[in-house]
C-alpha cells in the first residue's frame, strides 16, 4: 500500500494545511485498496491488530466517532471510547494529564474531538501515541477534508482544475479550512459563498475567491460542497434568521437548475434540511452525500493504518 517511493512517516495526522501532495496522495491511494475491504464478506484485515485506538471525543459528535470506531474495529484493533461526560475532565484533570493517563495504559493511537483550536498539536507534542485529529474548534478537520477530495477524484477522475464553491458558516467551519487547504494543493480553484459576516474577505489571503452572490457563482462550479448553518451560533450579529439565509443562500431547486448537469452536490453533514440544502436535492442524482459517509471509513482506516503502522515500521 505505498504510492511509488513516498513513505508515510507522521506518528500523527493534526491537519491538512502542512502535508505535502505526494503524502495527500499516499492517503488517498491506501483508502482506495481499504474500500475494496468493504466489499468483501468479511470485512477484517489485521493491518492493526494487537494495538489500542482510544476515541477521545471531549465535544460530542455521533457521525465521526462511529467512522474511526468502524474504521478500527475492520483493522482488528481495540476500541475504547471515552466522551467528555466519561472522562476525569469533568473533575478538572488536564488535557495532558489524561492523555498521559491514556498512554500509561498502552494506548497506541489516540483520536481527539476538541472544542479548542490547537488541543491535538498540544496532545501530539507531549505523549508518544499517535493523535488524530477529529476536529478542533474553527480550525482543522483533516479526515472530513480527505474524504471530501476522495470523493471528488472518486466522481471527477481529478481534481486539478476543477472550480468547487464552498457554502455557508465559513468563519466558524474547520471542514471549509481543511478542504481549502487540500483542494488548493491538488489544484483546485476554491471560491467561498456565504453572508459577509460569515465569510469575511480576509479568506481571500490564503488563495481562495470570496462572493456573496450564490447566483453568480452556481453556472461556474464542478462541485458544491455545502457546510451546515449551526443553530448555536445564529445570532443577530451574523445573519437576521434562518429565513434570510434560505432566500440568499439555500441551494433550492430553483437554485439548482443554475448548476452544471454534472456539478457534485457535497455536505459534510448533518444535514439541515430545507435550510442549505433542499430535501429532494440532498437524495437527487448528483448527490454524493452518502459516498462521503461510505468513503469516510477508507480514508479513515487508511489514515489509522498509516499513523498507526510507524510505531513497527
Amino acid at each position: 500500500m505505498n504510492s511509488g517511493t513516498v513513505h508515510w512517516t507522521r506518528k500523527d495526522l493534526l491537519g491538512l494545511r502542512e502535508l505535502s501532495v505526494e503524502e495527500i496522495n499516499l492517503v488517498l491511494e491506501t483508502a482506495d485498496a481499504f474500500k475494496q475491504v468493504g466489499t468483501r464478506e468479511v470485512k477484517k484485515v489485521p493491518a492493526l491488530q494487537g494495538k489500542t485506538l482510544i476515541n477521545l471525543f471531549i465535544e460530542p459528535s455521533t457521525r465521526t466517532r462511529t467512522s474511526f470506531e468502524l474504521a478500527a474495529k475492520r483493522l482488528s484493533a481495540d476500541i475504547v471510547n471515552i466522551s467528555a461526560a466519561a472522562s476525569s475532565l469533568t473533575k478538572g484533570e488536564t488535557l495532558k494529564d489524561t492523555a498521559r493517563v491514556l498512554e500509561a495504559n498502552h494506548a497506541d493511537i489516540i483520536v481527539l474531538r476538541h472544542s479548542s483550536a490547537g488541543a491535538p498539536q498540544f496532545l501530539a507534542s507531549r505523549i508518544a501515541s499517535s493523535v488524530i485529529n477529529a476536529g478542533d474548534g474553527a480550525h482543522e478537520h483533516p479526515t472530513q477534508g480527505l474524504l471530501d477530495l476522495y470523493t471528488i477524484r472518486e466522481k471527477k477522475g481529478t481534481v486539478a482544475g476543477l472550480h468547487v464553491a464552498i457554502i455557508g458558516d465559513i468563519l466558524f467551519s474547520r471542514v471549509a479550512r481543511s478542504n481549502i487547504f487540500a483542494l488548493l494543493k491538488m489544484g483546485a480553484r476554491v471560491t467561498l459563498v456565504g453572508p459577509s459576516t460569515l465569510v469575511p474577505r480576509e479568506f481571500e489571503q490564503l488563495g481562495v475567491a470570496v462572493s456573496h452572490n450564490l447566483e453568480e457563482v452556481l453556472p461556474t462550479v464542478d462541485v458544491v460542497n455545502l457546510l451546515r448553518i449551526q443553530h448555536e451560533r445564529q445570532r443577530k450579529e451574523y445573519f437576521p434568521g434562518l429565513g434570510e439565509y434560505i432566500r440568499l443562500f439555500g441551494l433550492t431547486k430553483a437554485r439548482a437548475r443554475l448548476l452544471r448537469p454534472d456539478c457534485l452536490i457535497m455536505h459534510p453533514g448533518p444535514i439541515n434540511r430545507g435550510v442549505e440544502l433542499d430535501s429532494e436535492l440532498a437524495d437527487g442524482a448528483q448527490s454524493v452525500i452518502l459516498d462521503q459517509v461510505t468513503n469516510g471509513l477508507a480514508v479513515r482506516m487508511a489514515v489509522l493504518y498509516l499513523c498507526g503502522g510507524i510505531a513497527t515500521r
